[in-house]
């Protein structure tokens, strides 16, 4: 009867939190991300490629039957096809629209449409060369890359106030772009601002090898800018400097790729631990396949941040206009949007893209984006050279989404709720078309991830441990006083040390990811971005094994008592702000059963804690 109690008490409390939370998100008013008929109005493709994406469970035997009936020579589009069965098929122009109809009828079909052509901006294919100055020695302060100074970009995002505690550490950002120039290996020559970088496994999808290396200079200007190495006394900064990219070629030396391999290489970066996606290309045609891989990206945790496009025109391009992406626009150093950025509904927030047509800040040098980069063409040299776009402004989103997500935040939706939240937008509304919620601030941003979910949390164990202590006082029963131990474990489970940057302590890496942040949590600073979630720390086995192992020692009993009060307000805050995503556990109902287990273990932590509070003779 006594736990029943227990139980309708705290079920009590989590529908009050969860009714007080619901409330506030009705406030949220913002309207980015409402998908829309026209986003999936069928256009256009260019040549006579079929794209024919079957259902995952499709065996051989029906593909042959496929083929036979609709005389196709289906063939998989890559090596990496025959999992989610993605397969090309060579037809002429007079079937297409008929045999499209008439495949996605078929009930082993996902999707079938003609393969089209994305690329980079036409103004993205060249850059303005960085003008060399007579000092180039490492600056005095941090960070000491020389050329950081011209880099007004990372300023206008609050960079200098976000480095000292985040850098993304143990996060993978894809780069889905021309390559990336990391290595030398023949004519490709790796860039020197690189050299500091790590990188993961990567692929490319244009010549079919493991090297996913840059001939064109885009996609290594775009990974600069995430993750360029920093405080190095070498050239210039990246947002994320401590991220690792993943380098995946899709795009030709000419700027330009299939749908189909920009979709393979989004499923590439989910399966093989990407947290972030940036993708810094587009086109005006939406594809029902490309948007499956992204909606599929982003179901696994996986943050999207795309380009909105360089037309100046009211229309989004895809990929950011489908749902789950998150859609970049472009401003310049006075802070407005640029001539070229796209707006809309689906904006997300704004970034940095530059404008190398003015030079707003009197410094010699056009306001472009500033990264270390292969001439254009030429991966056997380098240069410093100034882009704009609204390519150059998704990757400062996207190293801003890796510092959230280094600091625990790593639910897509979550991200970007961060993201928003902390946008200042200098038409003061809370959304409008062109800047979305607001240019990004990287400061702000990493300080609610961390300081402002710490406080919730505390907050939620001091009110879960006042209440079993209430309750067994209520019943008559002496109860274990609330000193220094069981303070302690309340906030060591709940939220560590999580108010330490917010005084402007400085904790880098692991042991500041362990300090500054709850039990469960921990799972983050040991293993990194992409096994954040794991159940083992995510549930009551820890307080349950030192209960069992310590409970016999009067000494121990308020700090068991007071981290499991602390590990239960942690797991039921993921319940409510779903920050993160409870691994090994299937979510086919929008996280029913990651919250199933969340609470189911949040309750036995409090009857740890029940147990522990009630003091014996």
């Amino acid at each position: 009867m006594k736990k029943n109690k227990l139980i309708a008490i705290v079920i009590l409390i989590v529908l009050v939190l969860v009714y007080l939370w619901y409330r506030g998100r009705l406030d949220d008013s913002s309207p980015s991300h409402k998908a829309t008929p026209a986003a999936y109005a069928p256009g256009l493709g260019d040549g006579d490629q079929l794209l024919v994406d079957l259902k995952n469970d499709v065996d051989e035997a029906t593909v042959a039957k496929l083929q036979k009936r609709f005389g196709l020579r289906l063939k998989l589009n890559s090596r990496f096809s025959k999992p989610e069965r993605l397969y090309r098929a060579k037809v002429s122009r007079a079937r297409l629209s008929k045999l499209i109809a008439e495949l996605r009828a078929h009930p082993a079909v996902e999707n079938a449409e003609l393969d089209m052509v994305y690329g980079i901006p036409e103004q993205e294919m060249k850059a303005t060369s960085f003008i060399a100055v007579a000092q180039d020695e490492p600056g005095k302060s941090f960070p000491n890359d020389p050329k950081y100074k011209f880099q007004w970009h990372m300023r206008q995002i609050n960079m200098p106030g976000a480095w000292p505690h985040a850098t993304g550490k143990g996060v993978v950002v894809a780069v889905i772009d021309t390559g990336v120039g990391y290595m030398d290996r023949g004519k490709f020559k790796a860039v020197p601002d690189l050299a500091n970088t790590t990188i993961v496994e990567g692929y490319d999808f244009i010549h079919r090898h493991q090297y996913g290396l840059d001939d064109h200079g885009h996609g290594t200007h775009v990974a600069g800018t995430v993750a360029q190495s920093t405080n190095n006394g070498v050239g210039v900064a990246g947002v994320a400097y401590g991220a690792s990219i993943m380098p995946l070629k899709v795009l030709s030396a000419r700027g330009f790729g299939s749908v189909a391999d920009i979709a393979e290489s989004i499923r590439f970066a989910t399966d093989k631990g990407a947290k972030v996606i940036n993708m810094s290309l587009g086109g005006g045609r939406s594809s029902r396949v490309l948007a499956s891989a992204v909606k599929y990206a982003v179901e696994r945790g996986v943050t999207v941040v795309c380009a909105a496009g360089n037309d100046g025109r009211g229309q989004v391009s895809f990929p950011a206009a489908y749902p789950g992406a998150v859609a970049v626009a472009a401003t310049q150093y006075d802070r407005k949007t640029t001539f070229y950025s796209n707006w809309g509904k689906e904006i997300a927030v704004a970034a940095p893209g530059g404008n190398t047509r003015v030079d707003q800040n009197g410094d010699g040098m056009p306001d472009g984006v500033l990264q270390n980069t292969i001439v254009i063409g030429d991966p056997s040299r380098n240069d410093y050279l100034l882009f704009m776009g609204t390519s150059m402004a998704s990757p400062h989103v996207a190293g801003v989404a890796a510092l959230i997500i280094e600091r625990g935040v790593t639910e897509p939706k979550a991200v970007l709720d961060v993201l928003q939240k902390t946008a200042k937008n200098p038409t003061k509304k809370k959304w409008d078309e062109k800047y979305g919620a607001g240019i990004v601030d990287a400061a702000a941003a990493v300080s609610k991830a961390n300081t402002s979910m710490g406080a919730y949390k505390l907050a939620l164990a001091v009110l879960l441990g006042l209440v079993v202590v209430g309750r067994v006082r209520k019943q008559g029963i002496p109860s274990l006083p609330v000193g220094p131990g069981a303070l302690l474990g309340l906030l060591v489970g709940s939220a560590g040390l999580f108010f330490l940057p917010a005084l402007g302590v400085a904790l880098p890496g692991t042991a500041g990811q362990i300090l500054t942040n709850g039990v469960p949590s921990w799972d983050i600073g040991l293993f990194g971005a992409a096994a954040h979630g794991n159940p083992l720390f995510f549930s009551a086995l820890l307080p349950l094994a030192l209960a069992v192992v310590g409970f016999g020692v009067r000494r121990l009993r308020g700090l068991i008592f007071g981290l499991s009060v602390g590990v239960a307000a942690h797991l039921v805050f993921h319940v409510l702000w779903r920050t993160a995503d409870v691994q090994w556990i299937p979510n086919p109902f929008g996280g029913v059963l990651d919250s199933a287990w969340l609470c189911i273990n949040a309750v036995a932590c409090l009857a740890v804690a029940t147990v522990v509070a009630k003091r014996r003779a």
